[in-house]
């Protein structure tokens, strides 16, 4: 049996190039070990495409931590510094909890209301772009990628967007909570810390929003719908939390990590510039190839489940790899081509079934807006460092940045 390891995950060999690490694991066996994750115990990683998108679909597989310790026969084992112990929000609990959470918070993400902030999205790109054009280079991660969706989502939450830099802090504290190399009194110390601050900080949002209620989404979850349907304080909380982490961090990646691609990719950077209506197409073969989100979030098995002869425990985890999916050989012709012409388009960097990306329509459009007005503004984009002094973001689920220089 192939076992890795958490460190596996999160070295730099494999952030520059997830798509050999998993070819490898595919070719080794279907099913992976991780040995520990994080202290949480160990977990099996599945990179094949057919199996990812069965797991994502089957309903034995649970998301809530709490049904988990109920199976295991033992109070909630998550150790006390985990981030994410706290959450209720849709992406860490199962039906019916799940259809309610997210039919209260899916109404400003339908695409009818995504596309009402196109021009909006535009205006903010277009200043982004203005502020460093004199400059004639930039850090695109902290001054385009990063700003562009923390600005949106902020001002679709009703955030003010001064505080959006706090969010980034808190935001890089919580997802690199799983990096043993950085655990330690002093790190668990910070982990606690931000994630105190981060819930406070939407305690007195809610608090505001109650108060003086405005025309936004935090406004309209505070109250209670058509339905008599309303969110716990956790519930509300957790949900806040998870539209602004997701609602930002992925999608700086998706900028990032695409335009890095594309960089490498003259042929392809060049073809979009000419076509700039090639944008929509792009953006699936960038999400397919950038692997934005490598894994998945965790998911249990809530009976023993056999899958290619090995059984999975109950109360076993399992991660799957959307990253390996993406690139798996038996589901899309040359993966390890970035063609952004590509015909198929059924990648999983948005997951599948019920858990599918509640903020896909809100990325697609940052990013088709966010592509198409960097390279039609700055024609002579390109990378102004070595590839190879790059650093990568130590976190295992998400792929990103931590900073990307270019000149024009």
């Amino acid at each position: 049996m192939a076992e890795i390891t958490v460190n596996d995950l999160l070295s730099q060999e494999v952030k520059r190039d997830p798509a050999a690490f998993y070819a490898q694991l595919r070719e080794q066996e279907p099913l992976s070990y991780l040995a520990d994750f994080s202290g949480l115990g160990g977990a099996w990683v599945v990179t094949h495409y057919d199996d990812v998108v069965e797991i994502l679909k089957d309903p034995r597989f649970i998301k809530d931590p709490q049904k988990v310790a109920i199976l295991q026969g033992k109070p909630e084992n998550r150790p006390p510094d985990d981030p994410f112990s706290w959450r209720r929000d849709m992406l860490t609990v199962d039906p019916p909890d799940h259809t309610r959470l997210r039919n209260l918070a899916s109404k400003a993400f339908t695409p009818r209301m995504i596309e009402l902030l196109r021009p909006r999205i535009q205006q903010i790109a277009d200043e982004l772009l203005t502020a460093v054009q004199d400059k004639g280079q930039m850090d695109l991660i902290n001054d385009f990628a990063f700003p562009l969706p923390i600005t949106v989502i902020s001002e679709l939450l009703g955030i003010p967007v001064a505080d959006r830099q706090q969010f980034r802090t808190w935001t890089r504290t919580l997802l690199t909570s799983t990096d043993r190399r950085m655990q330690g009194g002093e790190y668990q110390e910070a982990i606690v810390a931000a994630q105190n601050k981060f819930s406070q900080y939407i305690k007195a949002l809610i608090a505001e929003k109650r108060a003086h209620p405005g025309n936004d989404l935090v406004s309209s979850m505070v109250k209670t719908d058509e339905n008599g349907d309303t969110l716990t304080e956790k519930e509300l909380i957790s949900t806040i939390f998870l539209l602004i982490v997701a609602g930002h961090e992925t999608t700086v990646n998706l900028i990032g990590n695409g335009t890095l691609a594309l960089l490498q990719h003259p042929d392809q950077l060049h073809l979009l510039q000419q076509d700039p209506s090639l944008v929509i197409s792009a953006i699936e073969e960038l999400l397919r190839y950038t692997a934005p989100v490598s894994l998945s979030s965790p998911r249990w098995a809530s009976e023993d489940i056999t899958i290619h002869g090995k059984v999975i425990k109950k109360g076993e985890m399992v991660f799957v790899a959307l990253a390996g999916a993406n690139t798996d050989p038996g589901q899309f012709e040359h993966p390890n081509q970035l063609n952004i012409t590509r015909e198929e388009q059924k990648h999983l960097a948005f997951g599948k079934g019920i858990h599918f990306c509640l903020g896909a329509p809100l990325a697609r459009l940052e990013g088709q807006i966010a592509f198409n007005t960097l390279l039609q503004r700055f024609p002579q984009l390109h990378l102004d460092c070595d590839p190879d002094q790059l650093n990568w973001v130590r976190t295992p689920i998400l792929r990103g940045l931590t900073s990307l220089p270019v000149a024009f």
